[in-house]
């Protein structure tokens, strides 16, 4: 059962099981009404069995779906434009429905906790507690749950994707005659199908999920919400084998929810928008948070006329007119990610554009791109990957455009026009390939509580960033645009180390911005030096008076990227309040990474950041060190002539070396002996007694180093284990002993 969660001071737990059942692919299908401050409609989710169960579904067959497909096909995409039509093009077209027809004839079932349930069907359910997991020793239902607040949820129902006109034809699968337990399993069979279609054939595959987000419903589904899950079951599914993989939910957001702002923007107009925490998008529809959760989505979008809905797509969405005073938005993602990354954005923004007679900035970049055609390889999942694209490789400044509410046009004329091509280029000669194929910038209410956020195909900057000149507006929008390749194309597996994110932004604003301003060499060593100095004393200023548990950059320490059974997690500290204005973890990140550059190399450390970014784009990624680097790390260390108690305690404890494979220990008992380091030497006598086959030299190093200590250390452990060692070990030790 859920515990209540206490907002000032507790974690924010992440209930999806992501381990059971995988969302692939949203489907939206939203109006936005100002008058009620609401967000309602349908969202058909479409889902894969979690990689960690190989189950046995009813049929009989073994049934191993993987989460992530470890090759990814070679493929040079053309760029991803869907033509307006599509979204209609299915043969169940559905006709504009008014946003107050969304659940009609549901009634919103709201219990004073707010919480939502098809009371007379979920009988009897009342937590997680009353189904099951996937290991059902007493033959009780499967439960799938996903991350959910704030929301009025409607109804729950099973999508009929086989009744889709010419699905058939995409699955090459023969639709049975009878409404059997061989039906549900076709229906599933489709969604898999649909899901893992290859990359070139995404225009196919958006067709095909808009024509299944249409398709009749062919049976409600039980559920019941919590504070913070939407928990779904099928009386008598047993498995996720099993579970509707294609699943349709009415639901409605409330005026207070935490994932949306309703507010007027500088010109007096309504809007609203979605933030990035605390509690992410989960209280803008139901979703799985977890990082590891990466998806597509599409979403429709309609509103009044005068209003402009700005989202996280590939698309530069042109409205369709629905009926008089209606407009109609499509936006789609073809690149798999975080659902926690989908923003959207409407109000009565402007585009502005630049002025004819404004000369274009200078964009033709020679660049050397860090690999070359015939050595480089994706290693994501399969998608419409821009790295591969020839095109898309060559191009410096991606298509941009510009919103603003009409009273700060000018102010965005004035600079923020100008900067971004320039910031873009910077961006490119840096790290390459644009993982993102246009850029919408917009500035948000006075009210937004950063300076910026950076999402898919969409930057919100704060209104603050625009008087005073070009420095803070290019900084900022060069820390967001770095959020393109280091937060966004490449994330963090577990939220709490946001310094990955972060740092890496932080470090290559300075960069490119130096880039942007054309600065020579001393000017460019000028301004680091000084936004050194000013980070380290904000830094110094945090650290001396913040909490120390929110200092640190890993908070979950060893339990990084850890998971339960189910997949659930949480995000430590996440929804204490003070955090997010926090810039520790901005800070630190920075100054390790400034302090790597220095030591390499700034020329050096930019190629192997250009390397990083082509290998592991479209991935996520921890700070813990595998084996093999820790063991490079470790031989690193054995070069250096004195290392302090000190340190050498801290590095034990920070990478946990006394339980690593032997390849680690063996190095750190090498450490152990070189420096002297008494704590260690129980480390030493284990690896002597338990790593026979590895620890013959480590009787030499004992024996060089002529210390009373270590030599006795030596004889006691040969006394002990000679008996039973190698007879060539022995000798070996003994000719070193004696």
């Amino acid at each position: 059962m859920e515990t209540q969660q206490d907002p000032m001071k507790d974690d924010l737990p992440l209930m999806a099981n992501t381990s059971y059942m995988l969302v692939k692919h949203y489907v939206l299908d939203l109006d936005v009404d100002f008058k009620s401050k609401v967000i309602g409609g349908v969202i058909v989710l479409f889902f894969e069995t979690g990689s960690q169960y190989r189950k046995t579904s009813s049929t009989g067959k073994e049934v191993c779906q993987s989460q992530v497909d470890e090759t990814c096909k070679m493929r040079a995409s053309e760029p991803c434009h869907v033509p307006a039509t599509n979204a209609s093009a299915c043969s169940s077209k559905k006709e504009y429905k008014d946003f107050t027809a969304y659940g009609k004839g549901e009634e919103d079932t709201s219990d004073r906790n707010g919480n939502h349930s098809n009371k007379e069907q979920t009988s009897g359910i009342s937590s997680s507690e009353d189904c099951c997991d996937t290991e059902n020793p007493e033959n009780k239902d499967f439960l799938l749950v996903l991350d959910c607040c704030d929301l009025a949820v409607l109804k729950v129902e099973e999508v009929d994707v086989a009744a889709v006109s010419g699905i058939e034809k995409l699955t090459r699968l023969a639709k049975p005659n009878d409404v059997s337990k061989e039906l549900e399993n076709l229906r599933n069979r489709i969604v898999h199908e649909l899901v893992t279609l290859p990359a070139d054939r995404w225009k196919e595959q958006l067709y095909y999920f808009t024509c299944c987000s249409q398709a009749p419903g062919c049976g409600d589904l039980l559920f019941t919400t919590g504070p913070w899950s939407l928990e779904i079951r099928k009386s008598g599914i047993q498995t996720p084998a099993d579970f509707p993989h294609a699943i349709r939910i009415w639901y409605k957001t409330k005026p207070e929810g935490r994932s949306v702002i309703w507010t007027t923007d500088q010109s007096g107009r309504p809007c609203v928008y979605t933030i990035g925490s605390p509690i992410n998008n989960r209280a803008l529809f139901p979703c799985q948070e977890p990082p590891v959760a990466l998806s597509t989505w599409q979403a429709s979008v309609r509103t009044a006329a005068d209003f402009v809905v700005l989202m996280s797509g590939e698309n530069s969405a042109e409205p369709v007119q629905l009926q008089e005073g209606i407009l109609s938005w499509y936006y789609y993602v073809t690149m798999p990610m975080p659902a926690s990354t989908f923003t959207i954005a409407v109000g009565c923004w402007q585009e502005v554009k630049q002025q004819s007679s404004t000369a274009p900035v200078q964009t033709n970049i020679e660049f050397s791109l860090p690999y070359s055609d015939d050595d480089f390889r994706c290693a994501h999942v399969e998608y419409p990957c821009r790295f591969q694209n020839p095109a898309a490789r060559l191009q410096a400044v991606i298509p941009y455009r510009v919103f603003a509410p009409w009273c700060l046009m000018e102010h965005c004329k004035e600079h923020l026009l100008q900067l971004i091509p320039q910031c873009l280029s910077a961006a490119y000669t840096t790290l390459g390939t644009h993982p993102f194929s246009r850029l919408d910038v917009l500035i948000v209410p006075s009210n937004f509580s950063s300076l910026g956020m950076a999402s898919p195909h969409i930057i919100f900057l704060s209104q603050s960033v625009l008087p005073g000149g070009t420095h803070l507006c290019g900084t900022r929008l060069c820390h967001e645009i770095a959020h393109g390749w280091f937060g966004l194309a490449i994330g963090a597996c577990d939220w709490t180390e946001e310094w990955i994110s972060e740092g890496f932004a932080t470090f290559l604003e300075d960069i490119f911005w130096a880039r942007a301003q054309q600065l020579s060499h001393d000017e460019v060593k000028e301004q680091q030096e000084l936004k050194a100095l000013l980070r380290w004393q904000r830094l110094r200023d945090e650290v001396q008076n913040s909490e120390e548990e929110l200092q640190v950059l890993r908070p979950k320490k060893e339990s990084t990227g850890e998971l339960s059974e189910s997949g659930a997690s949480l995000v430590k500290y996440g929804l204490k309040a003070e955090k997010s204005f926090m810039q520790v973890h901005y800070l630190k990140g920075y100054f390790l990474l400034r302090s790597l550059a220095r030591t390499v190399g700034e020329d050096s450390y930019l190629v192997c950041l250009r390397k990083f970014v082509h290998k592991f784009h479209g991935q996520l990624v921890l700070s813990q060190l595998l084996p093999d680097q820790l063991v490079l790390l470790l031989e690193s260390l054995l070069e250096e002539k004195t290392l302090c108690p000190g340190i050498l305690q801290c590095l034990e404890k920070t990478y946990q070396l006394r339980e690593q494979d032997a390849e680690v220990r063996h190095r750190w008992c090498e450490l152990v002996v070189k420096h002297k380091y008494m704590p260690g030497y129980g480390d030493v006598e284990k690896f002597l007694r338990d790593d026979q086959a590895m620890g013959v030299y480590l009787y030499g190093e004992l024996m060089v180093n002529e210390d009373v200590k270590q030599q006795e250390l030596a004889h006691k452990c040969f006394a002990a284990a000679r008996e039973h060692m190698d007879e060539s070990s022995a000798k070996v030790v003994a000719e070193m002993l004696f």
